[in-house]
């Protein structure tokens, strides 16, 4: 279960991290992660599932599995992150183990990105 204080809950928040934040893929979701400017208790994880991913019950299960998995690793995330999960419609087909995998593989990428972009925005010689 995602405490919480790790919600993200206001609009505005998300589109922050969708516009703005480092973008990976996978064949089930997509992740945005950016950083946070003002200190909070954590990383913030927010989830958009749509109706193109099946219908409410669909979307519940999606939504529940996408929350333990990112329980899970929120140890793993930057204290000052802000992420969005994504689901992708074949994410209602998808089981745990590979909703996982998708998961961890999407981190890793888009936190390369960010580390890439922090770094190229710090500028050679700073």
């Amino acid at each position: 279960m995602l405490p919480a204080a790790h919600r993200m809950r206001r609009s505005a928040d998300f589109e922050r991290a969708v516009r703005g934040g480092a973008r990976a893929g996978r064949s089930t979701l997509v992740v945005h992660l950016v950083t946070r400017t003002d200190p909070g208790p954590g990383p913030a994880v927010g989830f958009v599932v749509s109706k193109g991913v099946g219908n409410a019950v669909t979307r519940n299960r999606v939504k529940r599995r996408l929350r333990a998995l990112t329980g899970e690793r929120l140890g793993a995330l930057p204290p000052d992150a802000d992420l969005v999960v994504r689901a992708l419609a074949p994410s209602a087909g998808a089981d745990y183990a590979t909703l996982g995998r998708d998961l961890d593989g999407a981190l890793r990428t888009a936190s390369r990105r960010r580390a890439e972009r922090a770094g190229a925005s710090a500028g050679p010689g700073r």
